[in-house]
């Protein structure tokens, strides 16, 4: 076994062997910091000496054992000895799986989004402090602090590793769906770094919305966000050029597009739709659908997609929402409509740099070429992911060039 198998297998098992510690012990702190000290020895040894014949029971032994060391240590330290009572315990491995919980607990609403997505990605994930700085191109000790910070304000809070009752469970699901859901945004127009997009955030985001999806498959916002993730990262072989250079969806190489995720992508949106209850993620997965159903870019049905951002804006009342609305106005009722619609949502995008990107884009189909260079400019000053501010730097150059 290579190494990237065993990487694979022990971010499987990562919350598993959490979920047993925290259920045996209590203490999600201590438990987790044990299971990434498992994790970093198993990492070490199993390439070398080989895969256990049972993994996750060796790998809860051995976090057991850190944690027992790092409860006798305390105790020492405080001169306590109850901590005794963590001795090993011979009890058998269960085979419940708490990765639900533990979704849960790491999106606490006590969380800020960034600390909630730096604690799903070690506590679920199994990614090491060091990958998830990397991850958000910070220091390893800055991630470090923001992750304990965040584990004792889950503690702080009182929160416990239970399931919601059923009156509180749908706005905690919503919370792990948000989270989920900026880990993917993040790794798909990257808010730093020279690439366009991280392909290892987005997979794992995909890997944690597919898991959420098998533990509540009659959710339909569940299903309709693994169907957003799904299509759309099935377009990110086509999204950058030879040079990761930003090519946008209507110039796109649409061959390149992953067929797979599209067939599946669709076929979770259709069966989302099917449970007869409209939501956010749903209506966005419906969105990607259209798009990646078009054999060409002139082949789109933006009728449908108008229709479909209405429902979205209701639903949201996100003014970004609008901004995307607008466009597709634009495709179905003329560039001056779309225009009107950009006016009417701008307060509330004041300094986006979407907002200008958008209008320049539909400048330029108006034949105003010079107030788009503007506006393009305007978005490329304003744009923090570099690929994005190159581009849109060079619709600007094309157009004052003309």
């Amino acid at each position: 076994m290579n190494d990237q198998p065993i990487e694979d297998l022990l971010r499987r098992m990562a919350p598993q062997v959490l979920g047993v510690l925290v259920r045996r012990y209590g203490d999600f702190a201590a438990a987790e910091d044990a299971v990434q000290e498992a994790l970093i020895v198993a990492a070490q040894h199993w390439p070398r000496d080989g895969v256990p014949e049972h993994p996750h029971a060796w790998l809860i032994r051995t976090a057991t054992r850190k944690l027992v060391d790092e409860h006798r240590a305390a105790a020492a330290r405080r001169r306590r000895e109850e901590n005794v009572a963590l001795e090993p315990a011979a009890a058998p491995v269960p085979d419940a799986d708490d990765t639900l919980r533990l979704l849960v607990l790491c999106c606490h609403p006590v969380l800020t989004p960034s600390s909630a997505v730096a604690l799903t990605l070690r506590a679920v994930g199994g990614l090491t402090t060091a990958e998830i700085a990397a991850v958000f191109l910070v220091p390893e000790q800055t991630m470090g602090t923001r992750i304990s910070r965040a584990k004792a304000k889950v503690a702080e809070a009182g929160a416990r590793f239970t399931l919601p009752e059923h009156d509180e469970r749908g706005r905690r699901v919503q919370a792990v769906l948000r989270v989920l859901y900026v880990m993917f945004t993040e790794a798909h127009t990257s808010s730093g770094g020279a690439g366009l997009h991280r392909v290892d955030l987005a997979a794992e985001a995909i890997r944690l919305t597919r898991m959420l999806q098998t533990a509540l498959p009659a959710d339909p916002e569940v299903t309709g966000l693994l169907a957003l993730l799904l299509l759309t990262d099935a377009r990110r072989p086509a999204r950058t050029g030879p040079d990761g250079e930003l090519v946008p969806l209507a110039e796109q190489d649409r061959t390149r597009w992953d067929r797979a995720a599209i067939v599946e992508g669709i076929g979770l949106a259709v069966a989302a739709r099917r449970a007869g209850v409209v939501g956010e993620y749903q209506l966005q997965a419906s969105i990607a659908a259209v798009h990646d159903a078009a054999p060409t870019a002139a082949d789109t049905d933006w009728a449908q997609i108008r229709v479909l951002y209405e429902l979205l804006e209701r639903v949201t009342d996100n003014p970004v929402v609008t901004l995307n609305r607008a466009v597709a106005v634009a495709m179905t009722d003329g560039v001056g409509a779309g225009l009107a619609l950009l006016d009417e949502v701008a307060p509330r995008l004041a300094g986006h740099h979407r907002l200008d990107a958008v209008r320049a884009h539909l400048l330029e189909e108006a034949g105003d070429s010079a107030a788009a260079a503007r506006h393009y400019a305007a978005a490329a000053a304003r744009a923090v992911n570099l690929p994005e501010r190159q581009y849109l730097t060079m619709r600007a150059a094309r157009l004052r060039s003309l």
